[in-house]
Protein backbone atom coordinates (compact mmCIF):
# COMPACT_ATOMS: atom_id res chain seq x y z
CA UNK A 1 0.00 0.00 0.00
CA UNK A 2 1.65 3.67 -0.87
CA UNK A 3 1.87 5.39 2.24
CA UNK A 4 0.58 9.02 2.30
CA UNK A 5 2.74 11.95 3.30
CA UNK A 6 1.73 13.71 6.42
CA UNK A 7 1.48 17.39 5.81
CA UNK A 8 1.10 20.34 8.39
CA UNK A 9 -1.21 23.36 7.93
CA UNK A 10 -0.76 26.37 10.42
CA UNK A 11 -4.24 25.68 12.04
CA UNK A 12 -5.32 30.22 11.83
CA UNK A 13 -5.51 28.63 8.42
CA UNK A 14 -7.73 25.97 8.45
CA UNK A 15 -11.77 27.13 8.33
CA UNK A 16 -13.64 24.09 8.31
CA UNK A 17 -12.27 19.92 8.91
CA UNK A 18 -14.48 17.03 7.86
CA UNK A 19 -13.86 14.08 9.92
CA UNK A 20 -15.29 11.42 7.75
CA UNK A 21 -14.35 8.23 8.63
CA UNK A 22 -14.86 6.76 12.10
CA UNK A 23 -11.87 5.23 12.82
CA UNK A 24 -10.38 8.84 13.08
CA UNK A 25 -8.78 9.55 16.29
CA UNK A 26 -8.62 13.64 17.19
CA UNK A 27 -7.79 14.90 20.62
CA UNK A 28 -9.55 17.34 22.52
CA UNK A 29 -6.88 19.51 22.66
CA UNK A 30 -6.98 19.61 19.13
CA UNK A 31 -10.53 20.27 19.02
CA UNK A 32 -10.33 22.91 21.43
CA UNK A 33 -7.11 24.80 19.10
CA UNK A 34 -9.47 24.70 16.36
CA UNK A 35 -12.45 25.92 17.86
CA UNK A 36 -10.42 28.95 19.61
CA UNK A 37 -9.24 29.42 16.26
CA UNK A 38 -12.95 29.70 14.90
CA UNK A 39 -12.60 26.97 12.83
CA UNK A 40 -15.88 24.24 11.98
CA UNK A 41 -15.37 20.96 13.27
CA UNK A 42 -18.38 18.73 10.86
CA UNK A 43 -18.68 14.79 11.53
CA UNK A 44 -20.14 12.14 9.24
CA UNK A 45 -22.13 8.65 9.58
CA UNK A 46 -20.67 5.45 8.46
CA UNK A 47 -22.17 6.64 5.28
CA UNK A 48 -19.46 9.59 5.05
CA UNK A 49 -22.73 11.91 5.19
CA UNK A 50 -22.11 14.71 7.50
CA UNK A 51 -24.30 14.64 10.50
CA UNK A 52 -22.81 17.07 12.45
CA UNK A 53 -21.19 20.67 13.29
CA UNK A 54 -18.86 21.84 16.17
CA UNK A 55 -18.74 25.81 16.43
CA UNK A 56 -17.34 28.44 18.89
CA UNK A 57 -19.41 29.67 21.58
CA UNK A 58 -17.37 33.23 21.71
CA UNK A 59 -16.15 34.28 18.06
CA UNK A 60 -16.65 37.71 18.68
CA UNK A 61 -15.57 40.59 20.92
CA UNK A 62 -18.51 42.33 21.23
CA UNK A 63 -20.80 39.01 20.95
CA UNK A 64 -23.19 40.03 24.32
CA UNK A 65 -24.13 43.33 22.45
CA UNK A 66 -25.07 41.55 18.95
CA UNK A 67 -27.04 38.66 20.47
CA UNK A 68 -28.84 41.00 22.37
CA UNK A 69 -30.20 43.43 18.95
CA UNK A 70 -30.39 39.76 17.46
CA UNK A 71 -32.82 38.83 19.89
CA UNK A 72 -34.60 42.11 20.15
CA UNK A 73 -35.04 42.02 16.66
CA UNK A 74 -39.05 43.31 15.64
CA UNK A 75 -40.99 41.10 13.29
CA UNK A 76 -40.98 43.75 10.50
CA UNK A 77 -36.91 43.60 10.57
CA UNK A 78 -36.66 39.90 10.15
CA UNK A 79 -38.95 40.32 7.19
CA UNK A 80 -37.38 42.53 5.16
CA UNK A 81 -34.13 40.41 5.87
CA UNK A 82 -36.09 37.08 4.75
CA UNK A 83 -37.45 38.74 1.45
CA UNK A 84 -33.80 40.20 0.56
CA UNK A 85 -32.23 36.75 0.98
CA UNK A 86 -35.13 35.00 -1.16
CA UNK A 87 -34.75 37.64 -3.64
CA UNK A 88 -31.07 37.31 -4.24
CA UNK A 89 -31.68 33.85 -4.04
CA UNK A 90 -34.10 33.62 -6.79
CA UNK A 91 -31.63 35.91 -8.79
CA UNK A 92 -28.65 34.10 -8.38
CA UNK A 93 -30.92 30.77 -9.64
CA UNK A 94 -31.83 32.79 -12.77
CA UNK A 95 -28.78 33.51 -13.39
CA UNK A 96 -27.42 29.90 -13.34
CA UNK A 97 -30.34 28.31 -15.77
CA UNK A 98 -29.24 31.35 -17.78
CA UNK A 99 -25.98 29.71 -18.15
CA UNK A 100 -27.41 27.15 -19.51
CA UNK A 101 -29.79 28.65 -22.12
CA UNK A 102 -32.56 27.93 -19.80
CA UNK A 103 -35.35 30.58 -19.97
CA UNK A 104 -35.48 32.47 -16.87
CA UNK A 105 -37.79 35.13 -17.19
CA UNK A 106 -40.65 33.47 -15.15
CA UNK A 107 -37.92 33.46 -11.94
CA UNK A 108 -36.48 37.12 -12.45
CA UNK A 109 -39.91 38.23 -12.13
CA UNK A 110 -40.63 35.92 -8.90
CA UNK A 111 -37.11 37.66 -7.45
CA UNK A 112 -38.29 41.14 -8.55
CA UNK A 113 -42.00 40.74 -6.90
CA UNK A 114 -40.70 39.13 -3.65
CA UNK A 115 -43.00 41.16 -0.82
CA UNK A 116 -41.77 41.62 3.11
CA UNK A 117 -41.31 38.33 4.36
CA UNK A 118 -42.23 36.55 1.41
CA UNK A 119 -45.78 36.56 2.04
CA UNK A 120 -46.68 35.11 -1.13
CA UNK A 121 -44.27 32.06 -1.40
CA UNK A 122 -42.15 33.03 -4.06
CA UNK A 123 -39.62 30.97 -3.22
CA UNK A 124 -41.61 27.97 -2.88
CA UNK A 125 -42.44 28.62 -6.62
CA UNK A 126 -39.12 29.61 -8.14
CA UNK A 127 -38.22 26.05 -6.79
CA UNK A 128 -40.67 24.12 -8.59
CA UNK A 129 -39.33 25.80 -12.19
CA UNK A 130 -35.79 25.94 -11.48
CA UNK A 131 -35.09 22.46 -9.62
CA UNK A 132 -37.26 21.10 -13.05
CA UNK A 133 -34.74 22.82 -15.18
CA UNK A 134 -31.62 22.64 -14.03
CA UNK A 135 -29.89 19.28 -15.17
CA UNK A 136 -30.85 17.45 -18.47
CA UNK A 137 -34.42 15.98 -18.74
CA UNK A 138 -32.72 12.45 -18.71
CA UNK A 139 -32.03 12.35 -15.36
CA UNK A 140 -35.99 13.06 -14.22
CA UNK A 141 -34.45 15.03 -11.49
CA UNK A 142 -36.84 15.39 -8.04
CA UNK A 143 -35.14 17.65 -5.33
CA UNK A 144 -35.63 15.20 -1.83
CA UNK A 145 -32.95 15.48 0.60
CA UNK A 146 -32.90 11.23 0.68
CA UNK A 147 -33.46 11.30 -3.20
CA UNK A 148 -31.54 10.09 -6.00
CA UNK A 149 -28.65 11.42 -7.42
CA UNK A 150 -27.05 13.62 -7.07
CA UNK A 151 -29.39 14.44 -4.48
CA UNK A 152 -26.71 13.06 -2.03
CA UNK A 153 -23.84 15.51 -4.35
CA UNK A 154 -25.91 18.04 -3.23
CA UNK A 155 -26.57 17.55 0.09
CA UNK A 156 -22.93 17.23 0.90
CA UNK A 157 -22.27 20.55 -0.81
CA UNK A 158 -24.71 22.29 1.11
CA UNK A 159 -23.12 20.59 4.19
CA UNK A 160 -19.83 22.27 3.24
CA UNK A 161 -21.91 25.66 2.86
CA UNK A 162 -23.78 25.26 6.22
CA UNK A 163 -20.71 24.73 8.21
CA UNK A 164 -18.78 28.11 6.31
CA UNK A 165 -22.00 30.00 6.47
CA UNK A 166 -22.02 29.09 11.04
CA UNK A 167 -18.61 29.94 11.08
CA UNK A 168 -19.16 32.98 9.46
CA UNK A 169 -22.32 33.77 11.72
CA UNK A 170 -19.87 33.18 15.01
CA UNK A 171 -17.44 35.26 13.92
CA UNK A 172 -20.03 38.14 13.61
CA UNK A 173 -20.86 37.45 16.64
CA UNK A 174 -24.27 35.97 15.89
CA UNK A 175 -26.40 33.49 16.95
CA UNK A 176 -26.25 30.97 14.47
CA UNK A 177 -29.38 28.43 16.59
CA UNK A 178 -32.00 31.90 15.91
CA UNK A 179 -33.42 32.00 12.48
CA UNK A 180 -35.16 34.56 10.78
CA UNK A 181 -37.27 32.02 8.50
CA UNK A 182 -36.36 28.66 9.43
CA UNK A 183 -37.60 27.58 13.05
CA UNK A 184 -37.28 24.31 13.78
CA UNK A 185 -37.10 23.24 17.24
CA UNK A 186 -34.28 20.65 16.80
CA UNK A 187 -32.55 22.91 14.14
CA UNK A 188 -29.41 24.26 15.98
CA UNK A 189 -28.70 26.14 12.64
CA UNK A 190 -31.54 27.80 11.74
CA UNK A 191 -29.70 31.01 11.00
CA UNK A 192 -27.30 29.70 9.20
CA UNK A 193 -30.04 27.66 6.89
CA UNK A 194 -31.49 31.13 6.18
CA UNK A 195 -28.12 33.09 5.20
CA UNK A 196 -27.20 30.20 3.18
CA UNK A 197 -30.16 30.09 0.12
CA UNK A 198 -28.53 32.73 -2.00
CA UNK A 199 -25.37 30.63 -1.82
CA UNK A 200 -26.93 27.90 -2.72
CA UNK A 201 -27.15 28.16 -6.56
CA UNK A 202 -22.83 28.17 -6.27
CA UNK A 203 -23.22 24.47 -4.92
CA UNK A 204 -25.92 23.87 -7.48
CA UNK A 205 -23.51 25.50 -10.19
CA UNK A 206 -20.72 22.68 -9.16
CA UNK A 207 -23.02 19.62 -9.00
CA UNK A 208 -24.87 20.43 -12.49
CA UNK A 209 -19.99 20.38 -13.96
CA UNK A 210 -20.38 16.97 -12.06
CA UNK A 211 -23.46 15.93 -14.12
CA UNK A 212 -22.38 17.20 -17.27
CA UNK A 213 -19.05 14.63 -16.99
CA UNK A 214 -20.35 11.61 -15.57
CA UNK A 215 -23.65 9.76 -15.28
CA UNK A 216 -22.17 7.85 -12.15
CA UNK A 217 -22.51 9.51 -9.32
CA UNK A 218 -24.45 6.95 -6.96
CA UNK A 219 -21.63 6.98 -4.47
CA UNK A 220 -19.51 10.25 -2.77
CA UNK A 221 -15.95 8.88 -4.25
CA UNK A 222 -12.74 10.55 -3.42
CA UNK A 223 -12.25 12.47 -6.44
CA UNK A 224 -16.15 14.74 -6.04
CA UNK A 225 -15.20 15.22 -2.87
CA UNK A 226 -12.40 17.05 -3.21
CA UNK A 227 -14.42 19.03 -5.61
CA UNK A 228 -17.08 19.89 -3.55
CA UNK A 229 -14.40 20.76 -0.85
CA UNK A 230 -13.15 23.46 -3.23
CA UNK A 231 -16.49 25.24 -3.19
CA UNK A 232 -15.00 27.63 -0.20
CA UNK A 233 -13.07 28.97 -2.40
CA UNK A 234 -14.71 29.08 -5.19
CA UNK A 235 -14.37 33.22 -6.81
CA UNK A 236 -17.81 34.91 -6.60
CA UNK A 237 -19.07 38.78 -6.99
CA UNK A 238 -20.04 40.30 -3.97
CA UNK A 239 -20.13 43.89 -4.24
CA UNK A 240 -18.71 44.65 -7.47
CA UNK A 241 -15.77 42.89 -6.90
CA UNK A 242 -14.01 38.95 -7.10
CA UNK A 243 -14.13 37.41 -3.30
CA UNK A 244 -12.95 33.78 -2.58
CA UNK A 245 -16.70 32.37 -1.14
CA UNK A 246 -15.60 31.70 2.46
CA UNK A 247 -14.38 35.80 2.33
CA UNK A 248 -17.93 36.74 0.67
CA UNK A 249 -19.56 34.89 3.46
CA UNK A 250 -17.89 36.79 6.43
CA UNK A 251 -19.53 40.23 3.94
CA UNK A 252 -23.12 39.18 4.32
CA UNK A 253 -22.85 37.84 8.14
CA UNK A 254 -21.24 41.32 8.62
CA UNK A 255 -23.74 43.25 7.04
CA UNK A 256 -26.96 41.19 8.44
CA UNK A 257 -25.02 41.91 11.90
CA UNK A 258 -25.52 45.80 10.90
CA UNK A 259 -28.73 45.24 9.82
CA UNK A 260 -30.10 44.00 13.37
CA UNK A 261 -27.89 46.80 15.06
CA UNK A 262 -30.12 49.83 12.49
CA UNK A 263 -26.48 50.31 10.95
CA UNK A 264 -27.93 49.67 7.23
CA UNK A 265 -30.63 48.43 5.51
CA UNK A 266 -29.27 46.04 2.65
CA UNK A 267 -27.72 43.08 3.04
CA UNK A 268 -24.61 42.01 1.20
CA UNK A 269 -25.04 38.81 -0.94
CA UNK A 270 -23.18 37.72 -3.67
CA UNK A 271 -24.54 37.08 -7.27
CA UNK A 272 -24.07 34.26 -9.59
CA UNK A 273 -22.49 35.94 -13.05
Amino acid sequence: MEEIPEKSVPIEDIGIVILEHHQINISHFLLDRLLLNNAAVVTCNASHHPTGLFMNLDGNTIQSERFQAQVNAAEPLKKQIWQQTVKAKIMNQANLLVKYNVPAETLKRYSENVKSGDADNNEAKAAAYYWKNLLPLAWMFYRKRDGAPPNNILNYGYAILRASIARALVGSGLLPTLGVFHRNRYNSYCLADDIMEPYRPFVDEVVRAMVDKTSHLENLTPELKVQLLKIPTIDVEIENESSPLFVAVQKTTASLAKFYSGETKKLAYPVLT
